[in-house]
């Protein structure tokens, strides 16, 4: 009797403190979801580089490269979304305004006299005030959002380090034994590359590759389009076409037709049949994944995780089949042994 009071209580205990700890890390759970997704794909570099380098030195190298391959790209993006921002704004005769001719036009066709400068000078100061009583709002999403960077940066570093070490204590603590899970982990190793590979790498082959159609055919902030284009090919049934589709209207719209024709061309070929060869050279080295199951852990997953759910929500569903499967195999075995280890 006593001995089940006492497990009651731990087990209470464990319930408690894992509710707090959840708590505590659910305000900055997509900065520990992005951590945890790239200390998994740079995890095989830190054993080979572990025979080489202590651990720590490993570590710290790769969060460098992780950082550099976040930043650079990142900045070459905003540049180019500041450059094309620039060379829109010098398109612009400031001086075809004149704002004496425009207050008289409107003047003979309303009956009424303006002063623009002064409803100008009304309009920057609202917007002036709005903008100042928004600034605490940005101030604290900006500081969360570097805090969330810092925190994702210093748990990819001892993700990396103490990798094995927690890979160890988990099997320890599951109450399997060791043959079945390592099936599982087999298995949702798989699951987690098969979406990598098979949804998240090819999504970004295929919105650049689209991109580049942007680019040459001279489509504004061909940088920042690209960008949407493979956030939008991570959906099955949406993809690129979202956007290289309005790109051909808008060449159309501005009189340029073999732009459009070449654009519309070039995405439907190279863009639509990227997918068909890419995705045999990819994904058959892993699990494939229905497309159900893609398309409604993508939809479900960004509502329950935010954005890491384009990756984590398919990855979930996968995961929930390994169980089964693994659960399918050795079910009867484990029913019939004594003890689980």
């Amino acid at each position: 009797m006593g001995v089940n009071i006492s497990k009651g209580f731990l087990l209470v205990l464990v319930g408690l403190f894992a509710y707090l700890s959840l708590l505590l890390v659910l305000p900055f759970s997509q900065y520990v979801l992005g951590a945890i997704l790239i200390a998994y794909v740079l995890y095989p570099l830190q054993q080979r580089l572990e025979e080489r380098v202590a651990p720590p030195i490993a570590a710290f190298a790769l969060v460098g490269l992780a950082v550099a391959g976040f930043v650079v790209p990142l900045v070459v993006i905003v540049a180019a979304i500041a450059s094309d921002a620039r060379r829109l704004l010098e398109q612009v005769n400031t001086d075809s305004i004149q704002l004496g001719e425009l207050e008289r036009a409107i003047e003979e066709q309303t009956g009424q006299s303006v002063d623009l400068p002064s409803a100008l000078a009304d309009a920057a100061q609202n917007v002036g005030t709005m903008v100042l009583e928004s600034s605490t709002e940005w101030f604290s999403a900006i500081t969360h959002t570097l805090i969330g960077l810092g925190l994702a940066i210093f748990l990819l570093y001892y993700l990396l380090k103490d990798g094995s070490d927690l890979l160890r204590w988990m099997r320890e603590l599951t109450p399997l034994p060791d043959d079945v899970q390592d099936d599982f982990y087999q298995e949702l190793d798989e699951v987690m590359w098969a979406v990598l590979a098979g949804h998240v790498m090819i999504a970004i082959i295929q919105g650049t590759i689209a991109g580049l159609g942007l680019l040459a055919t001279g489509v504004p902030n061909a940088a920042f389009w690209t960008a949407i284009m493979i956030v939008l090919s991570l959906i099955p049934l949406i993809g690129s076409f979202m956007v290289w589709g309005p790109a051909v209207i808008y060449l159309f719209l501005i009189e340029e037709p073999l732009l459009a024709v070449a654009l519309f061309v070039y995405s439907m070929i190279v863009v639509g049949l990227s997918d068909d060869y890419l995705r045999p050279i990819l994904v058959d080295r892993y699990a494939e994944l229905n497309p159900a199951v893609i398309i409604l852990g993508v939809l479900g997953g960004v509502y329950a995780f935010g954005v890491m759910g384009l990756f984590y929500g398919p990855v979930v569903l996968g995961a929930l089949i390994a169980v089964l499967d693994v659960m399918n195999d050795h079910y009867d075995r484990l029913e019939d042994e004594p003890g689980m280890r």
